[in-house]
């Protein structure tokens, strides 16, 4: 028999965190995430997405008391007024090859979600647009992404028959990278002439987040509003960002673009491979996990494309090819070969159109699932 516990202290959110660890160990696949960056976004006194959600964790325990499952149940209130239906999102979760686990672990959500008058459920998601996505149903053979997840084949499958339906999907694709950017250089140098727009000017991280994160953060709220699950960043989400996220750049994988008011119009940002790091840190940056992290930072032939906005008011004038441009001198400046676009939603038009012209395969789907309550 199954028996399901509410996540209360600080040692049931160790367990909770550290459970995919067990399910998936020695699996070539899996790459277990930093523990202390798990528990700080598992934590309302240090996620600042809890000013505008709230949510709850649970375990499965079989009848020995061991874990063999888990799910976190979130309500993002600022998403769900936006769009004026009350949605109740699942995410973290995780379990064994067991349809009466699963149906524990849905039906506790579903209670919360009705204790809440929500009308939906949908997931796997999280509290934002950076929280990982969707369930794994094609590349299982790939590794992931450091912003993605891998799980078994049996999930899909397992939801399905718990009542749960199919809604987006999201794809990743492997890009090798083109033996020149000249054709993006080329609409880069038209667009700068037309619209009076140019690469941002700065020496330094500390300069970079100083004199543009806030605008950055301005064209991602405006670029993905209308995006299925996305939330507008607060400006405590945007404070963490800038802490968390943005000193940790490579200015070689980043582009900013500015109108002649030294106003942000678009960005791009990618990051170098951290899949294999984390696999040899183990889900720990101490004491030697951060040893691996620093060289895949130096030594790599893959970065993740993650962030790519343009406001509304200069799409189709050339921006996306002054970002491809700046951040592929990049790319051929450190012998990067490979490109990995990370999470994108399948109708994305305006991001999945930047790869049709490189050398890209479709190597992951995910899939978010729904439930009328």
């Amino acid at each position: 028999m199954i028996r399901i516990k509410e996540v209360t202290t600080r040692s049931d959110l160790k367990k909770f965190v550290r459970f995919p660890n067990t399910l998936y160990k020695d699996n070539e696949y899996y790459v277990p995430q930093i523990e202390s960056m798990e528990l700080d976004t598992l934590s309302p006194s240090k996620n600042a997405a809890f000013q505008v959600c709230e949510g709850k964790y649970w375990l499965a325990l079989d009848d020995k008391g061991s874990i063999v499952g888990r799910v976190a149940g979130i309500i993002n209130h600022r998403y769900n007024n936006k769009i004026g239906y009350k949605i109740c999102r699942f995410g973290w979760l995780d379990y064994i090859d067991s349809q009466e686990v699963v149906d524990a672990l849905m039906s506790v959500v579903e209670d919360y979600a009705r204790s809440k008058e929500m009308e939906m459920m949908e997931g796997p998601v999280g509290f934002l647009e950076f929280d990982v996505t969707g369930i794994l149903v094609e590349g299982f053979d790939k590794l992931p992404t450091a912003y993605g997840k891998y799980n078994y084949p049996y999930y899909a499958a397992r939801l399905l028959a718990a009542g749960y339906d199919p809604g987006n999907d999201y794809v990743e694709y492997l890009i090798t990278v083109p033996d020149n950017f000249d054709r993006y250089h080329n609409f880069a140098e038209i667009a700068k002439q037309r619209y009076g727009i140019h690469e941002a000017e700065y020496s330094s991280k500390k300069e970079l987040v100083r004199k543009y994160a806030d605008g950055i953060f301005k064209v991602m709220n405006e670029a993905y509003s209308g995006l299925h699950g996305y939330s507008e960043l607060s400006p405590g989400q945007c404070e963490d960002l800038k802490r968390q996220f943005l000193p940790n750049l490579i200015l070689d994988y980043v582009s900013i673009i500015v109108d002649a008011a030294d106003e942000v119009v678009g960005f791009g940002i990618a990051m170098p491979s951290f899949s294999k790091a984390l696999q040899k840190a183990g889900g720990h940056y101490l004491p030697f996990g951060w040893m691996h992290l620093l060289k895949a930072l130096k030594e790599n032939d893959t970065v993740d494309a993650l962030l790519i906005a343009v406001r509304d008011s200069y799409r189709n004038k050339g921006v996306n090819a002054m970002i491809l441009g700046k951040i592929g001198d990049g790319i051929h400046k450190n012998g990067i070969r490979y490109v990995e676009s990370t999470r994108e939603l399948e109708d994305n038009n305006r991001v999945q159109n930047m790869w049709t012209r490189m050398d890209r395969s479709l190597t992951k789907r995910v899939r978010v699932y729904t439930k009328e309550l």
